[in-house]
C-alpha cells in the first residue's frame, strides 16, 4: 500500500515494497509510481524498493512556484530523509535521470549508485526542441487519447506499438484515476527546457551505469554517452533495438542488468565487462578509468 509521506513543505506519494537494500526510482514527466510497476514486482524479492509521484503528477499536488531540476532533486532527497533512507541506489529514466544526477551532485551521502536511463547532461538543439514540442503537445491534442498516441511514438519502439504494447499502456494511463493537468506536465517540461548545468555529471562521485536505447527517436544515444563520458569511470552501455523506456518494453532483460550493477556496488567491485550474450551492449574502451567504490 502507497502513503503520502511529508518531505519538506510536500505531501509526496509514496510506495515502498520489499526488502534488502534500499533502492530509489524516479519517474520522468508526469510519471508516478505504477511507472515502475515491473520493478516493484520484479525486483522486491532482493531489494526494498521506493517509488514516488514526483510534484504535480498523480497524487502529488503541484505547489506554486518554479519548478527546477534542483527543486525536484530536493523532493527526492526529502522523500529518503522522510522515510529514513540513509543511502540508496538511485535509478531514474529520462527527466528522473537529471533529477537523480542533481540527487547525487546535492546529497552525495543519499546515493550509493546510480543507474541513468535514457539520460542526457544538458539538452542539445535538437532535444530541447523536442521537449518543447512535448510541451506544446500537452495542450493543444484534442484529447487525452490522442496526446499519448502522438507522445508514444517517439517513446516507445515501433515493435512495441505493432504488438498492442503500446495500445495497453495508452488505456492503462486513460483509467487512471489521478490524472495530470496539461499545466502540471508543462511546469515539469520547463524544469529541464532551462536547464543548463552542462558540467553537472562532471560532479558525480557514485557509481554510475548509463543506459541508452539505440532506437531512442527522443534522447538518443549521444547525450547518454556525453553523460558517462563526464562521470569519473562511469560505464556506458546502448540497447541497439530499444527505445526510451526499455525498463516497460524489456522489463526482465533491464531488471536483471540493474540487479547485476547493484550486486557488484555491495559487492565492492564496481562494474564489469558486459555480459557476453549482449552483443549490442557498448563495452568501454580499455583506457576508461575503473568504476569507482560505492559509497557506505
Amino acid at each position: 500500500m502507497g502513503q503520502h509521506v511529508r518531505a519538506a513543505a510536500l505531501e509526496v506519494w509514496t510506495e515502498q515494497v520489499g526488502a534488502g537494500p534500499d533502492v530509489l526510482l524516479i519517474g520522468g514527466a508526469g510519471d508516478t509510481v505504477e511507472s515502475w510497476q515491473f520493478q516493484l514486482d520484479g525486483l522486491a524479492d532482493r531489494y526494498r524498493l521506493t517509488a514516488f509521484d514526483t510534484r504535480g503528477a498523480g497524487r502529488t499536488a503541484m505547489p506554486g512556484g518554479p519548478v527546477t531540476v534542483a527543486v525536484l532533486a530536493d523532493d527526492a532527497a526529502a522523500v529518503l530523509d522522510a522515510l529514513g533512507i540513509r543511502s540508496a541506489h538511485v535509478a531514474g529514466f529520462s527527466g528522473g535521470s537529471i533529477v537523480a544526477q542533481e540527487l547525487a551532485v546535492r546529497r552525495p551521502d543519499l546515493v550509493r549508485s546510480l543507474v541513468l536511463q535514457s539520460t542526457w547532461p544538458v539538452p542539445d538543439v535538437y532535444f530541447r526542441t523536442w521537449l518543447r514540442f512535448a510541451r506544446w503537445l500537452a495542450a493543444a491534442a484534442p484529447d487525452e487519447r490522442a496526446f499519448l498516441e502522438y507522445f508514444f511514438l517517439d517513446i516507445y519502439t515501433q515493435r512495441a506499438h505493432a504488438d498492442g504494447t503500446v495500445a495497453a499502456f495508452v488505456d492503462e494511463v486513460l483509467a487512471f484515476p489521478h490524472k495530470q493537468a496539461p499545466e502540471d506536465l508543462q511546469h515539469y517540461l520547463d524544469a529541464f527546457i532551462e536547464d543548463d548545468d552542462a558540467g553537472r555529471p562532471t560532479r558525480i562521485t557514485a557509481p554510475t551505469l548509463v543506459l541508452a536505447g539505440g532506437v531512442d527517436a527522443a534522447a538518443g544515444t549521444e547525450l547518454g554517452r556525453a553523460v558517462a563520458a563526464a562521470v569519473p569511470g562511469a560505464r556506458f552501455e546502448v540497447w541497439a533495438t530499444e527505445a526510451h523506456q526499455p525498463f516497460q518494453e524489456v522489463p526482465d532483460r533491464w531488471n536483471a542488468r540493474v540487479d547485476e550493477f547493484w550486486q557488484q556496488v555491495e559487492a565492492g567491485r564496481g562494474a564489469s565487462p558486459a555480459p557476453r550474450t549482449a552483443p549490442d551492449e557498448e563495452r568501454p574502451s580499455p583506457d576508461r578509468p575503473p568504476e569507482s567504490v560505492g559509497r557506505a
